[in-house]
């Protein structure tokens, strides 16, 4: 039986598994340390069970595992194949199946306020760009 990640860090979930390279090269920057000096706290999981997830299917899962994460980075097709490689962001509590893109310069920027609680989900939604990608707040 499929089962969500049990893992203390935000889970990274690959679902797409045409682009090992590109999968590669995500982890990678998913982890690097930022400018600032900050990390995401990530847990890759490239398992070719969730090949092929559908959004719908990762919320199900991720809300029946015990995880208590209250939010999950996903790489769909998209993502791996897009030259931004935009990860998929879900809300899995408040508002389950709500989401939005984040490049993975940035998602340490997501990882760490959402996991902390420094800010919540629509703090980030409602500040993507056109094309639904957030790419990091304006610089004031």
């Amino acid at each position: 039986m499929l089962q969500w990640p049990e893992t203390e860090n935000t889970v990274l979930l690959r679902t797409d598994f045409s682009e090992d390279a590109a999968w590669a090269l995500l982890s990678k920057a998913a982890q690097a340390l930022s400018e600032e000096g900050f990390q995401a706290n990530v847990a890759c999981v490239n398992d070719r069970v969730f090949d092929g997830l559908t959004l719908e299917h990762v919320v199900a899962l991720a809300r029946k595992g015990s995880s208590g994460h209250s939010f999950a980075f996903i790489a769909d097709r998209l993502t791996l194949t897009d030259p931004e490689r935009p990860v998929l962001v879900v809300e899995l509590s408040d508002a389950p199946g709500r989401t939005f893109r984040v490049i993975p310069s940035q998602m340490w920027a997501v990882e760490n306020n959402l996991s902390l609680g420094n800010m919540d989900f629509a703090e980030f939604a409602e500040n993507v760009d056109p094309d639904g990608v957030f790419r990091g707040f304006p610089k004031s």
